[in-house]
């Protein structure tokens, strides 16, 4: 059927018919100029998508009328332009759509119907880890060391951009796929097939939100949400509330955008913007970089938005013009988006849109700040740490406190280091770790790193050998400034050397720590610290060492590294002592926002970008020599430990069961609050008394070769091993950190996967409790994948994380929550009950359902499926059953 508004199409230049747009300004509707300039982007989606079938004119309706709907859970279809991926959860991807095109196969259709039918691009930065460190040759050495163990899975990946339309790899060694996409994936506004429209994505990764910086609608996905999109679905989302931040005054000269961030977290958690757009406006936004923003917008999932959007403005096409964007693109993305109303000028208060809310942040107000010790949200002034981390030492075990016993709050440990005797205590900072995209794309931040290492080499202060320190740039183009400004040597000689180019640290890629220091923290059993300028300090993240874990800006991990603790009052105590007996405080080393931003200007310039990423396709010459099979389907190696065809499509048939009640469940797991994709699928190494480790070692594997769960997405058998295989995983049967739980029938304490299996092999169904924010932290499909192989039929929680709750119905798992008021404490939950949930024929959305018990007692929950098509999808069996059956074409 035709689009229902052709009749707004126009051309974009008056005599260019073949290039035109859908002018929203020609629907004459005096709601368009009040809806949040994020609204406008998903409206403008639902318009130029129209069919009547996937998107119908009601759609459309709805989203204008976004000032009554946002509150009434009314649903709405949205066709992102693109999908961008990264390889830990790209390689799942690749591996579903390689095992989708035999099953679609098998049931009698085309298997090439299964391709992207959108732009995907896959950018390789999860696998380098920090192996070597402190070395001119650590760069070489850790990329050689990432492609000997993932040979296999680069492998794969290159057949999938051969095998699939539409599919461009990013190699090992170019950067951090939302760095990347800043400076160089990102459109902006596309120019395709006859039209423009507003750039926008979706990412297997929760930092995606990174792009809203730039005024790119993105947020992060499920991987099996996101394949969906790549097959031509729209996303079934509920139209968000979208909370206004003001942003006013102006900070102090020698605050940081890191420090803006950490005050924008915490302050948004206190807010409650859980499954809401956050849209920034107001004069203070106009002060802001790009990079400023992004880092904002990166730290997203951190306060539970589903999106932080800022509109385009003149700032935002200077940056595009800095990182080397064509001129003749600026001028049709500045034309574009001021013909349809979505370019903004923040100091012009008559554009502000209506919001849900409106909260401010006086910029004024922001201080040096920090935030753990395993939170992100968690945020201390830097005047305020030692005091905060000696609180923590004594305060019950949480995500406050250590239970560490008083008598023991000032243990120290010797220990010899390359000849040399060292201590360690509570607080003694082992990892300072430069990383992540949220700060390493931002230039003032990491020159401000460079010039507090010039000062402090110059004033004679130095980084503890052993205390494992990293510097892994989101792209080349850090190295590149940083080199040319002359910093690069100052932060080498502290040990802040170029390790690699990924998220590494900040994901849990930190490598090994020096034995002799893991044997001093075991010895004394000391809560070490590790500082890294990431998004993430989840407990068990970072390190298996490193129990608190500080986000900070770069210039304060290299400040942390010096003092070699956390317990220190930069403004009362010494830094450091130099060998001239000279007391040395941070104050002496802190460079001004003036004298970086003089350094920036001179030294981040277009030529830059434009050298490094013409050739970014091209570059690594181990990829480049990579042989890869080029059969559209793919042939599966039954020896690989790295890619293995997974089951879940096994048996699969075209006829629809009808949904079954789910009779007499065990209890797996009893949680309580704030259970994360890290401890439900563990990113970090391999345990060598694991589950997974004794599958890889029946395969015939040392440890040495285990490489990390992370790594080993495409294999099924390791990933179910590893599901609740992390060693902070606290379950309430146990009461203790562990990753085991008590097989009910026995009272055994077993592994948790050893105890699923023995429920399976019986035919039990299972189920887990968990308290609020089940499923917070990075997006990760087998955080859903690996309970439903372990045979898990619900989760019934207090609140869920938006995408692993979406992840979990994608994979078939009923997510349930309790009523409003009730919790497992509330009913008498005891979790070594067995439950019955009667689920009827008839399904709702967000439909209320009985639970009943052996023990007699009955309650209602409410079903978690909140959209007609989330519910289509559990009828399936799953999202990607869904679509095998609709690409079978029957």
């Amino acid at each position: 059927m035709n689009n229902p508004f052709q009749h707004i199409v126009e051309p974009l230049a008056p005599n260019d018919s073949h290039q035109c747009f859908y002018n929203l300004t020609k629907l004459q509707d005096p709601r368009y100029d009040r809806l949040p300039f994020s609204i406008r982007v998903l409206l403008e989606s639902a318009v130029r998508n129209c069919d009547e079938f996937l998107v119908k004119r009601s759609d459309v309706e709805s989203i204008l009328n976004w000032k009554k709907t946002q509150t009434q859970t009314v649903e709405v279809p949205f066709r992102p332009a693109r999908v961008i991926l990264q390889d830990f959860t790209g390689v799942p991807a690749v591996v579903d759509f390689a095992a989708m095109r035999d099953a679609v196969m098998k049931l009698g259709g085309d298997p090439e119907k299964i391709n992207p039918v959108c732009p995907a691009d896959l950018v390789i930065d999860h696998s380098i880890q920090v192996d070597f460190n402190r070395k001119s040759d650590s760069l070489q050495k850790n990329q050689d060391l990432e492609f000997d163990r993932n040979k296999e899975r680069f492998q794969f990946l290159k057949w999938g951009s051969k095998a699939f339309r539409n599919m461009r790899i990013i190699p090992p060694g170019s950067g951090i796929v939302h760095q990347v996409n800043l400076e160089y994936l990102a459109r902006v506004v596309f120019n395709q097939d006859g039209y423009y429209y507003p750039d926008s994505l979706v990412g297997t990764d929760s930092h995606t939100t990174m792009i809203d910086g730039l005024g790119v609608l993105g947020w992060g996905v499920g991987g099996i949400e996101a394949e969906a999109v790549m097959l031509g679905q729209p996303i079934s989302m509920v139209l968000p509330e979208v909370v206004g931040y003001k942003l006013h005054g102006t900070p102090d000269k020698l605050i940081t955008s890191t420090d803006i961030v950490l005050t924008v977290t915490k302050d948004l958690r206190q807010v409650g913007v859980v499954g809401k757009f956050v849209e920034f406006f107001g004069p203070g936004v106009a002060q802001l970089s790009i990079a400023d923003r992004a880092t904002i917008a990166n730290m997203c999932p951190e306060y539970g938005a589903t999106a932080a959007f800022f509109p385009v403005d003149n700032v935002s096409i200077q940056y595009l013009e800095q990182t080397g964007r064509e001129p003749e693109k600026l001028a049709y993305i500045t034309k574009y988006l001021k013909a349809v109303g979505m370019y903004r000028d923040y100091n012009d208060a008559s554009q502000d849109p209506d919001f849900t809310k409106v909260v401010e942040l006086d910029l004024s107000t922001v201080v040096p700040c920090c935030s753990g010790p395993k939170r992100p949200q968690d945020r201390i002034p830097v005047s305020y740490m030692k005091k905060d981390f000696e609180n923590c030492l004594g305060e019950k075990q949480g995500f406050k406190g250590f239970q560490v016993a008083p008598d023991r709050h000032n243990t120290i440990v010797p220990f010899q280091y390359n000849d040399t005797e060292y201590s360690l205590s509570h607080g003694s900072v082992v990892i300072a770790a430069i990383t992540s995209c949220t700060n390493t794309s931002n230039p003032s931040v990491m020159l401000g790193a460079g010039l507090l290492a010039k000062k402090a080499i110059e004033l004679g202060l130095s980084v503890k050998p052993y205390i494992k320190t990293s510097l892994s740039p989101g792209s080349g183009v850090v190295t590149y400034y940083l080199k040319k400004s002359g910093v690069m040597n100052y932060l080498a000689q502290l040990g802040f050397e170029v390790v690699g180019y990924g998220c590494m640290t900040c994901i849990g890629n930190s490598g090994p720590l020096p034995e002799p220091v893991v044997e001093a923290i075991t010895k004394g059993d000391l809560v070490a610290a590790g500082v890294l300028s990431g998004n993430r300090n989840f407990e068990g993240r970072v390190h298996p060492n490193t129990r608190a874990n500080y986000l900070a800006s770069p210039p304060l991990v290299i400040a942390y590294a010096i003092a070699g603790t956390v317990r220190i009052d930069f403004e009362r105590e010494p830094i450091a002592v130099n060998s001239n007996g000279q007391e040395i405080f941070l104050r002496d080393i802190w460079p001004t926002r003036n004298e970086i931003q003089a350094v920036e200007r001179e030294f981040v310039i277009p030529s830059m970008f434009k050298e490094v990423y013409e050739k970014i396709e091209k570059v690594n010459e181990r990829w480049n020599s990579l042989i890869a099979p080029s059969d559209k389907l793919y042939t599966w190696d039954t020896n690989s430990t790295y890619i293995k065809s997974p089951p879940f499509f096994d048996g699969l048939t075209m006829k629809l069961q009808p949904p079954s009640s789910i009779n007499d469940a065990y209890v797996l797991l009893n949680f309580g609050d704030s259970v994360t994709t890290d401890h439900i699928s563990p990113a970090g190494n391999i345990a060598r008394n694991s589950p997974a480790a004794r599958y890889l070692t029946s395969r015939g594997l040392t440890p040495r070769d285990f490489n990390s769960y992370g790594s080993r997405r495409g294999n099924d058998a390791v990933m179910a091993r590893g599901t609740f295989a992390n060693i902070r995983l606290f379950n309430k049967f146990l009461n203790k950190q562990a990753p085991q739980t008590i097989y009910l029938p026995t009272g055994e304490t077993l592994d948790v996967f050893d105890a699923a299996e023995r429920y399976q092999q019986a035919g039990i169904p299972l189920l887990i409790l968990a308290g609020k924010e089940y499923g917070s932290g990075s997006s990760r499909d087998w955080a859903a994948k690996g309970p439903f192989l372990l045979g898990i039929k619900a989760v019934l929680a207090e609140s869920y994380e938006r995408i692993h709750r979406s992840n979990l119905v994608g994979m078939g798992v009923i997510p349930l929550e309790y009523l409003p008021g009730q919790t497992a404490d509330s009913l008498g939950l005891t979790g070594r009950e067995r439950y019955t949930i009667i689920i009827p024929g008839q399904l709702t959305p967000r439909m209320k359902v009985d639970v009943k018990l052996d023990t007699g007692k009955t309650f209602q929950v409410q079903m978690r499926f909140d959209t007609d098509v989330e519910l289509a999808y559990f009828h399936h069996g799953g999202i990607l059953n869904y679509m095998i059956r609709k690409m079978s074409g029957k």
